[in-house]
């Protein structure tokens, strides 16, 4: 049986997907199912069983040895949320029960780290292992997922096969649920909708432009076909980078909106709010060379397309994925 945690989130969802797709339907899902904005994420999906997220270590341990293989995609994403210990809770300590058990049980395990590991940039955006731990993130979430990345980096026992994977910014389908920290695509396709307008962050810094500000904007359909292409092959345990390698700026993002809709470009630029002015990333661009070393050949969906993709086929019809 494969194990998704965070199976009714926004990357969970669209990866027990892809899993249906390519036959496997012996899932065990994990997550809070309590939140029924979550529900439709779910719809139509073959799996074996739920479990809620907060008896699942009581369910692995009635069930040694059933599990071949371990996504761990589940986590607390709030990156305005400052209450550390729901941090160290749900990102910290239930990756470190996850770990454990998988070394226990010989099974490979791949989780969700994220590229607010690298906080304002400062060591450039290479998945270098010895760069690790040097890394300061600028809130208490990216904290919670650098404290794993170099706990499971300290490990002596380890599990058969285990790849962290620093997601940069995802987008896509199966996201309706997130409200304020939805991707800018969805936001910007909703601003359209409502008003023909897109609003962007002015720059406070003379090097940038208004709104060229530049992220590593990597579609969902993407995540789940490396998160396929690890569960397939077998490659050297570590810490991968997961974007397109390709940085590209908010203006661009809008205008492939626009344009997706067929609606004339209106951007209106907005003040960064004070309170997280001084913590904003300018620029994030991931180097993906590390895992295409590996073999992985498959090109990433550019933004033009993967926004197109994204707004004719789920947001203008409000369908899943």
């Amino acid at each position: 049986m494969i194990v998704v945690t965070g199976a009714a989130g926004f990357i969970g969802s669209c990866l027990v997907s892809k899993l249906n797709s390519l036959g496997h339907t012996n899932l065990i899902l994990v997550d809070d199912f309590s939140k029924i904005e979550k529900a439709e994420n779910l719809h139509n999906k073959k799996f074996e069983s739920k479990i809620e997220r907060v008896h699942f270590e009581k369910w692995l341990e009635q069930n040694p040895g059933k599990i071949s293989y371990v996504f761990h995609i589940g986590a607390r994403t709030d990156t305005s949320e400052f209450d550390k210990e729901i941090f160290d809770r749900l990102n910290v300590a239930y990756s470190k029960m996850l770990w454990n058990y998988c070394v226990k049980n010989d099974t490979p395990f791949v989780y969700a780290s994220s590229a607010a590991t690298y906080g304002g940039g400062e060591f450039g955006y290479i998945d270098d292992e010895i760069k690790i731990p040097k890394l300061q993130p600028l809130n208490p979430y990216g904290w919670s997922k650098q404290e794993f990345d170099i706990w499971a980096l300290q490990q002596t026992q380890t599990p058969p096969n285990w790849v962290g994977l620093k997601f940069f910014n995802v987008y896509g389908p199966n996201e309706y649920h997130k409200d304020r920290m939805a991707s800018v695509i969805m936001h910007a396709f909703n601003q359209i909708k409502a008003n023909g307008k897109v609003k962007l962050f002015r720059s406070h810094r003379p090097e940038f432009k208004d709104g060229w500000q530049i992220r590593d904007f990597v579609y969902v359909k993407d995540v789940v076909a490396v998160c396929i292409y690890l569960f397939e092959n077998k490659i050297q345990s570590g810490i991968y980078n997961l974007g397109t390698g390709k940085a590209r700026s908010f203006y661009d993002l809008a205008v492939a909106t626009f344009n997706a809709m067929n609606t004339k470009v209106d951007i209106d630029f907005i003040d960064i709010p004070a309170d997280i002015r001084e913590k904003y990333q300018y620029f994030t661009e991931a180097d993906m060379s590390k895992l295409i070393e590996t073999g992985y050949k498959t090109p990433f969906i550019s933004l033009e397309d993967g926004v197109g993709d994204y707004v004719k086929n789920y947001l203008q019809s409000n369908n899943y994925l």
